[in-house]
């Protein structure tokens, strides 16, 4: 597969990809032209599932196994500050988290896989929207995707920034993690700011709640237990001379496991309670998980573990990666089928080590042979 012409070709479908990016459930466009090249090579189509998804279907020989590969197509609301001449042609629209890229080397190992693939079973291409808010991964089971379509099993990819590109990484078990938003309210007694003692200020409940739930990673976790709390928002309705009588904190937990998960929703729970008691105040939490652990399967790590030291080589494979503490509705995919989540190197020079979600973000086009020629190693791997 690494020819200079298919080179070509998936660095004009990413860069066409990277102008027109749309937000969860509105990607028309990618969706349109993913399904106009899968029919291009051959492929049968399947649109509209949750709504902008789309499903290639590919059979060769006789054999009753099949695979199923995910891309996700969505973008973010960012603006772009790239300056490159296939930057975002949308306000307030971008592709920062490399979905373009990941939907560019699906659709080259479709090509690839449809002309010339050696293989002996059925491959679903799997182009999904919406995992920035979560909801695509669902939306698609919930509209048929594993009843409509005999899915043996389940994969996808992601870019990792700073990570050397063209090396591979995953693990068995859990290799990202969940998503738990959080939202906590005080309810005290607001009044004059020359009068404090008159009230109580939530601003100062507030405050106590926040510095204490720093405490339940570094203090009430077990060290080797990864977790995260982040208080995103601190709001009241106080003004420049009255105190207020309410706070609301929002904020984002994460955690790879269920166990840690409930003990960061039960300690926070204690903290708010404690502290408002303490001040004589109502104070109530609202903890939500709305994204699970991605958690692979030892089989199929083992299986994408070992695709990848035959394009790559084994000193670029890791397959015992530390897992990572973003989230990834592939997550949900992956708990309902036998699935594996792997991730490869976007590059470690400047413009190719910018965070996932920044605003000058790009993914490197280097990648994308290199991924599709990954997509074809494990088809054909699996589907011998």
């Amino acid at each position: 597969m690494k020819t200079q012409t298919l080179h070509n070709q998936l660095v004009e479908w990413r860069h066409d990809l990277h102008m027109h990016p749309q937000i969860s459930f509105e990607e028309e466009y990618a969706s349109n032209k993913v399904s106009t090249l899968l029919r291009e090579f051959g492929i049968d189509v399947h649109n509209g599932i949750a709504r902008t998804g789309v499903v290639g279907v590919l059979r060769k020989g006789n054999s009753s196994k099949s695979i199923g590969i995910r891309a996700d197509m969505d973008a973010l609301p960012i603006h772009e500050k790239n300056n490159f001449n296939y930057k975002s042609k949308f306000e307030n629209r971008m592709h920062a988290c490399g979905h373009d890229g990941h939907t560019a080397m699906l659709l080259g190992a479709a090509k690839y896989l449809a002309e010339k693939g050696n293989f002996n079973g059925t491959v679903y291409f799997i182009f999904q929207p919406d995992e920035e808010n979560t909801f695509g991964a669902r939306t698609m089971i919930d509209e048929g995707l594993f009843t409509n379509f005999e899915i043996d099993e389940v994969y996808a990819m992601h870019n990792i920034p700073n990570m050397e590109v063209g090396t591979f990484g995953t693990r068995k078990g859990a290799i990202t993690a969940s998503e738990n938003l959080f939202e906590i309210e005080i309810k005290a007694k607001g009044g004059h700011a020359a009068l404090p003692h008159m009230g109580v200020d939530a601003i100062t409940v507030g405050s106590q709640v926040a510095v204490a739930l720093q405490s339940i990673v570094s203090r009430k976790l077990n060290p080797a237990d990864n977790g995260i709390v982040s208080i995103t928002e601190f709001i009241t309705d106080g003004k420049k001379n009255v105190l207020p009588g309410n706070v609301k904190m929002t904020g984002d937990a994460r955690a790879l496991s269920k166990e840690t998960n409930e003990k960061i929703a039960s300690k926070m729970l204690q903290i708010v309670e404690g502290i408002c008691n303490a001040h004589g105040v109502n104070g109530s939490v609202k903890y939500e998980t709305t994204c699970p652990v991605t958690f692979n399967s030892k089989n199929q790590a083992e299986s994408a573990t070992k695709a990848a030291i035959s394009l790559l080589g084994s000193e670029k494979c890791n397959g015992d990666i530390e897992p990572r503490l973003f989230s990834e509705d592939f997550s949900v995919m992956a708990s309902e089928k036998p699935g594996c989540f792997v991730l490869m190197g976007n590059g470690t020079s400047e413009r190719h080590s910018r965070p996932l979600h920044a605003d000058d973000y790009d993914f490197n086009d280097e990648l994308l042979v290199i991924g599709s020629s990954y997509w074809t190693e494990l088809v054909e791997q699996q589907l011998k």
